[in-house]
């Protein structure tokens, strides 16, 4: 397989402009990709044309050809004369909903497979892995499948902050996570900080950003990721 990936964990970096942390990121998938296909189904609470034109803006430094998959009669068309994909956040249920709807999750896996680009931000990077079960959003919509596209062979939680509020008596993120990891052991969560991203190449993965990621696998709990690291060794987890 020739993946060839960016999973961005937030669109935004405390009040940065929208992508625009990202830019540097992105811009290495886009030299012989210049035809992009965006999919908007994670916004719920704004119009699909709106998301677009946030896209569109965030990324015109790029110079790129960027349309949503909602203005096509026939969005599998559409994804196969893209040169590469983009899937921006929102809510992830909503997300993967639609993608079941209009039976888009193994061609998009397959065109991903061959070396068509993927970046994704949030939602878009929570579908990346086996399935959405460590998402941090709302069920406000139930898919026929928590089964997401397994670009990489583990759990992603996008936005990790494990934070805190004094007097909150809800449970924390790492809490949340280690519930999952008490329910399915084998299979390892990696949590990335808003502004740090992973970079999959075929079967090289690595850290990127000035933030460190966190690994949940079994007993092991929060353990630090440092910034920079090479992941590699994750894309082959025994599932």
């Amino acid at each position: 397989m020739a993946f060839n990936a960016l999973l961005l964990s937030s669109s935004r970096v405390g009040n940065t402009p929208y992508l625009a942390h990202a830019l540097s990121y992105i811009e290495p998938l886009t030299v012989s990709a210049r035809k992009w296909i965006f999919i908007p189904y994670a916004g719920v609470s704004m119009t699909y044309d709106t998301y677009l034109e946030a896209v569109v803006n965030g990324l015109a430094p790029l110079k790129l050809d960027i349309s949503s998959i909602h203005q096509y009669g026939d969005p599998k068309q559409a994804i196969r004369d893209a040169d590469g994909i983009l899937v921006g956040g929102g809510n992830t249920f909503h997300l993967l909903h639609e993608l079941y709807r209009y039976d888009l999750l193994h061609l998009i896996r397959e065109q991903t497979a061959a070396g068509k680009p993927y970046i994704g931000w949030s939602a878009g990077s929570n579908i990346a892995g086996l399935s959405i079960r460590t998402t941090n959003d709302m069920p406000i919509i139930e898919p026929p499948s928590f089964t997401a596209l397994g670009l990489v062979p583990f759990q992603i939680n996008p936005h990790y902050s494990n934070v805190t509020l004094p007097g909150h008596n809800g449970e924390s993120r790492a809490q949340r996570i280690l519930e999952f990891t008490c329910v399915d052991p084998q299979t390892p969560v990696l949590g990335i900080q808003e502004g740090s991203a992973l970079r999959l190449q075929d079967d090289k993965l690595s850290l990127l950003g000035d933030k460190d990621a966190y690994l949940f696998s079994g007993v092991e709990q929060e353990i630090p990721v440092p910034i920079g690291s090479d992941l590699s060794h994750m894309l082959h987890s025994a599932i």
